[in-house]
């Protein structure tokens, strides 16, 4: 069985793309984990004039990257093992934005499994600030497979 560390390090994602700081707990079920937007962040470069503002589509993938890739390796890992590559791809996103997030911020991501069958995870997810108001919700879903090489 993978450990909390070993999910981050099998996310496909490097900087300045890689919007997972840690996770917090991961089961079956669910994971929570979170990451902190820097000043200097690549996309807040024009991304309102007078105050930096994180854009939907960056609250989106943060919230993919923890809520459904971190959960999807694990459960990967549950029914393979932790040998094996994967391949993932988002199949589809219904979020609400409520918040802004204005650098630097720490928002953490709050997930539960709607299912996960042939390969296809579904989920409900949660973004909170520092303050533990809602950012965003929203539905989450993605195709995760074994690599076959």
């Amino acid at each position: 069985m993978l450990i909390i560390n070993d999910i981050i390090k099998k996310l496909p994602y490097t900087n300045p793309f890689l919007f997972v700081d840690k996770l917090i707990m991961v089961n079956k079920k669910a994971v929570e984990g979170s990451y902190t937007f820097k000043k200097d962040e690549f996309f807040y470069k024009g991304h309102f004039k007078e105050q930096a503002v994180t854009p939907g589509v960056i609250l989106t993938e943060c919230c993919a990257q923890i809520g459904l890739v971190c959960l999807g390796i694990h459960l990967l890992d549950l029914e393979e093992g932790n040998s094996k590559d994967f391949q993932v791809a988002m199949s589809s996103s219904e979020m609400q934005f409520l918040l802004p997030v204005f650098p630097p911020e720490t928002v953490t991501v709050k997930s539960k499994k709607v299912f996960f069958r042939f390969n296809k995870l579904q989920c409900d997810v949660k973004m909170y600030n520092q303050q533990g108001q809602l950012v965003c919700k929203g539905v989450l879903s993605g195709m995760m497979k074994i690599k076959v090489i």
